[in-house]
């Protein structure tokens, strides 16, 4: 990685999420995204492309957009590979799957990879903002894009409003305070990169775990008295 710091932050290029888990994180990301596109009756090179997005996109916007170097994904063929994977198994297999082990064991699966994975790489982004030089409110803001943009772009492709915007259990907020609490950790604290980044992941679970089982919720800024919230 570049050297770099932000001013703000110590330098950061000691934390590094396990291989093992960034693949098996992959596949399964892979396979969420490749179920919501069956779901929607999409040919082959739908399910792969939305299993890609579901998988990679936020590596994809990180790179491409923020930091300006090649995609993570195109320099290692471990990531596309699994992509694929994912999606020629689930579009041989999905209604096997979906007997075997139900929707609902599918989604779980997907939430506990979420609740660790969403903390991990968003982390991840903001290490290598701060090694690009960036200010501290765009190196936060480059982790919580890294974060979130998978589901983003997802539901875009599938012309839906992505689920990040809509009201619902907190997401995209409680990456934000994942962020702020590594920023915090690293910078007031002093705290060693690795330690402060496993403290936020496993932050991040605790809320994640909290959120879903009390289904905590965001609500629209604005509803008529029907509740809508239509102008």
């Amino acid at each position: 990685m570049n050297g770099g710091n932000t001013g703000y932050l110590r330098p950061m290029t000691e934390f590094q999420v396990p291989i093992a888990f960034d693949y098996v994180a992959t596949f399964t990301w892979a396979v969420s995204g490749a179920i919501v596109a069956i779901r929607r009756r999409l040919d082959i090179v739908g399910v792969f492309v939305i299993a890609l997005l579901a998988a990679l996109g936020g590596g994809l916007v990180r790179d491409a957009v923020f930091l300006n170097r090649t995609p993570v994904f195109l320099v290692n063929a471990v990531y596309l590979t699994l992509v694929v994977g994912a999606t020629v198994i689930t579009a041989v297999f999905a209604r096997y799957l979906r007997n075997l082990i139900g929707p609902e064991a599918v989604q779980k699966i997907v939430d506990v990879i979420d609740a660790l994975g969403t903390p991990a790489f968003a982390v991840y982004g903001m290490q290598l903002a701060g090694n690009a030089g960036l200010p501290l409110i765009a190196v936060v803001f480059v982790g919580v894009a890294n974060g979130v943009a998978c589901g983003f772009l997802r539901d875009l492709v599938v012309r839906e409003i992505p689920t990040i915007l809509r009201p619902g259990q907190f997401s995209a907020l409680a990456v934000l305070a994942a962020c702020g609490l590594y920023v915090l950790l690293t910078g007031q604290f002093a705290m060693e990169p690795t330690r402060a980044a496993w403290i936020t992941v496993a932050a991040f679970f605790v809320a994640r775990v909290l959120v879903i089982r009390f289904n905590w919720r965001t609500r629209s800024v604005w509803e008529d008295e029907s509740g809508t919230g239509v102008l």
